[in-house]
C-alpha cells in the first residue's frame, strides 16, 4: 500500500469525528483521532396500513400551485408559519424512526414512508421549510393516527458492509396541493415516545430564470451511520470497516433524523426565501440523472456540506455555468469525492458507491466505470479546482476570517475594511486559490485569512471567477458561512463554535449581495472579476 492509501486509511475515524466538531456536537465520544491535516499543495493527492391522503390540512389558506414557473416564493412565506415544528421528544433511540422511498419527487407524486416504531400509532406531519416570518416553516399537510408497527432489525452485506433495513412499506403519501421546496417529515409516536424527522424535497420540474438550491443528499447519506455504518469508518471506528457502499434505505441518525440538512442548509434557504428571489428545488441526485434539469437557470447553489458528486452531476453543472448560469459554492469541500449511483432494492438512484483507496476492487471500476476516489486522484485526476476556483486544502481549522478585497462588490454594505477579522469563520475545512492546480482566470480573492492545519501554515480564500459565457462562480471558502447566517450574540458561549453577531451579519449581508445579482443572470456581464491572484500571492 503505497503512503497516499496510509493517509487515507487512517481518515475514517477522524472524520468522524469532523462531523461532530463541524456541527458544533456535544460529544465526539469513540470517534478516535482526528486523521489529520490533508495537504493540497502540489497537483495531486489523493406498508400496509393508514392513508395519509384522509388527513387533516392546516387552516393556512390554500397551498400554492405547483408547476414549472407558478411558484411564488413571496406568495408562499407570506402565509402563516409554524414554530413548532422542531423534534423537542426525540425519545429512545429506536421510538420511532423512518425514510422515504423516494429522495425527492415532483408536485403531486407520491411516495412511500418506511416506519419502525416502538408505539401503536403515530402521526406524519409535513413542514415546508423556509422563511415565513421566522418562522422558518409551514405545516403543509398532517395525517391521520396510523398503525405503529416495529419493523426487522436491518443487516450488514459482508462484502461490501451495505446497512440494509428490508422494512415494509407503512404507509403511500400523496403530495397533491404541496409547494415545491425542501421539508421535513416529523414523525410523532403516540403518547410522546419519541419524534424524528424524514427529509424530502418537492423538486422543481423546471429552473429557467431561477435559482436552484440543491440539496446534499449524497453528502448527507455518506456520513450517516445509521445501523453503525457509514462511508468512513464501521463500529470499530475504522477506516478499514467502513461501508464501500450506503443506501438511502435507510433512517438518518444525525440530527434526529435530518440528516446535515438543518445545520448546513435551512439557514441559507431561510434567507433565500426572505429575499423573495425565483427560486427552485432539487438534490444533487436529479442534478446528475437529469441532463436538462438546469437548462436556463439563473444560478445554481451548492450550499455548506456538498462534499460527494457523480461525474454525471459535475458534468451537468460545469456545463450550466459554460452556458451562463451562475455558481456559488456556500461552503467548503465541495466536489471532492467521486462516486456512483446505483439502485436499491426499492429505486433508481438509491445506493452511493465510493471504494475510495479501494477502488480497483469495485466490481464496477473493473466494468468500466470511473473510479470512485477524490476527484483530484488518480486514476482519472480532475481536481475539483477547474469548476469550484478554488480547492480543498484540508481540516480541522479554526480561524479567524480575514477580508482582504473590502472594495468588492460582494462586500458593499458590510462595512467591512481591509485585514478585517471575524473570528472562528474559518472552519473546520477550508479552502484556496491554488494554481498549482487547474485555476480558472481571471479569478478574485476577496478574503485571505491565514490559518495553521496541524503545524502546516497556510491560507482559506473566499474566491470569485467568470468565464467567457458570463457565469460568476463564487466560493466562500470555509464550511461555516451557512451555520454562520444565524450567528447572534457575543460568542463567548463557546456554542456555535464561537461565531458572534458581527459574522452573522458579514455573512448574512455578502450573501444577499451575492444572491440578488446571480439571481439577475450571468454575474460575468455586470460584475466581471479582475484577476489579483499576483497580488495576493506575489506568484503568477
Amino acid at each position: 500500500m503505497d503512503q497516499e492509501h496510509i493517509a487515507r486509511d487512517g481518515e475514517g475515524a477522524g472524520r468522524r469525528r469532523f462531523l461532530a466538531i463541524a456541527t458544533g456536537a456535544a460529544t465526539a465520544a469513540g470517534l478516535g483521532a482526528v486523521a489529520g491535516c490533508a495537504s493540497g499543495d502540489g497537483g495531486g493527492a489523493d406498508g400496509q396500513g393508514g392513508n395519509p391522503s384522509a388527513g387533516t390540512r392546516p387552516p393556512s389558506g390554500k397551498p400554492s400551485a405547483a408547476g414549472p414557473g407558478a411558484f411564488d416564493v413571496t406568495a408562499e412565506n407570506a402565509r402563516p408559519g409554524h414554530a413548532d415544528w422542531p423534534v423537542t421528544k426525540a425519545g429512545a433511540a429506536r421510538a420511532i424512526e423512518g425514510f422515504a422511498d423516494r429522495v425527492s419527487v415532483l408536485p403531486g407524486e407520491s411516495f412511500g414512508l418506511h416506519v419502525s416504531t416502538t408505539a401503536p400509532r403515530f402521526t406524519v406531519s409535513a413542514y415546508r421549510m423556509g422563511w415565513y416570518g421566522g418562522a422558518r416553516a409551514r405545516l403543509v399537510w398532517r395525517s391521520e393516527a396510523l398503525p405503529g408497527v416495529r419493523q426487522p432489525e436491518h443487516t450488514v452485506d459482508s462484502g461490501t458492509r451495505t446497512v440494509r433495513t428490508r422494512w415494509a412499506r407503512t404507509t403511500t403519501v400523496d403530495t397533491k396541493d404541496w409547494p415545491e421546496g425542501c421539508y421535513l417529515l416529523r414523525l410523532d409516536a403516540q403518547g410522546g415516545e419519541g419524534q424524528r424527522f424524514v427529509p424530502l424535497t418537492v423538486r422543481s420540474a423546471a429552473t429557467a430564470g431561477r435559482t436552484v438550491v440543491v440539496n446534499a443528499v449524497a453528502t448527507w447519506q455518506a456520513y450517516n451511520r445509521w445501523g453503525g455504518y457509514g462511508s468512513y469508518d464501521g463500529p470499530s471506528g475504522g477506516y478499514a470497516s467502513r461501508s464501500l457502499a450506503v443506501t438511502f434505505d435507510r433512517p438518518y441518525d444525525y440530527d434526529d433524523g435530518a440528516g446535515l440538512f438543518l445545520v448546513y442548509e435551512a439557514s441559507l434557504i431561510a434567507l433565500a426565501e426572505r429575499l423573495g428571489i425565483p427560486l427552485a428545488y432539487t438534490t444533487t441526485t436529479d442534478v446528475a440523472r437529469e441532463k436538462r434539469l438546469l437548462e436556463g437557470a439563473a444560478a445554481v447553489l451548492s450550499l455548506g456540506h456538498d462534499e460527494y458528486w457523480s461525474p454525471e452531476q459535475r458534468a451537468h453543472i460545469t456545463a450550466a455555468r459554460d452556458a451562463g448560469t451562475n455558481i456559488a459554492v456556500l461552503g467548503a469541500n465541495c466536489c471532492f469525492r467521486r462516486i456512483r449511483l446505483e439502485a436499491s432494492e426499492l429505486g433508481p438512484d438509491r445506493t452511493l458507491v465510493c471504494y475510495k483507496s479501494s477502488y480497483d476492487q469495485d466490481p464496477g471500476f473493473k466494468r468500466g466505470h470511473p473510479a470512485t476516489v477524490d476527484f483530484r486522484s488518480a486514476p482519472g485526476a480532475d481536481p475539483e479546482s477547474s469548476l469550484l476556483g478554488v480547492i480543498y486544502d484540508g481540516y480541522p481549522v479554526d480561524a479567524p476570517y480575514v477580508v482582504t478585497n473590502p472594495g468588492h462588490w460582494l462586500f458593499e454594505g458590510t462595512g467591512a475594511k481591509a485585514g478585517d477579522r471575524f473570528e472562528h469563520l474559518v472552519g473546520v475545512e477550508y479552502d484556496k486559490v491554488n494554481t498549482a492546480f487547474p485555476t480558472p482566470r481571471p479569478i478574485e480573492i476577496l478574503a485571505h485569512s491565514p490559518v495553521v492545519c496541524e503545524g502546516r501554515p497556510s491560507h482559506q480564500d473566499t474566491a470569485y471567477y467568470t468565464v467567457q459565457s458570463g457565469a460568476g462562480v463564487f466560493a466562500t471558502g470555509t464550511m461555516r458561512w451557512v451555520e454562520a447566517l444565524d450567528a447572534t450574540g457575543d460568542g463567548r458561549s463557546g456554542s456555535n463554535h464561537g461565531l458572534d453577531a458581527r459574522c452573522g451579519a458579514l455573512t448574512t449581508r455578502v450573501t444577499e449581495n451575492l444572491l440578488r445579482v446571480f439571481a439577475a443572470g450571468p454575474a460575468g456581464r455586470t460584475h466581471p472579476a479582475q484577476d489579483n491572484v499576483k497580488a495576493v500571492y506575489g506568484g503568477s
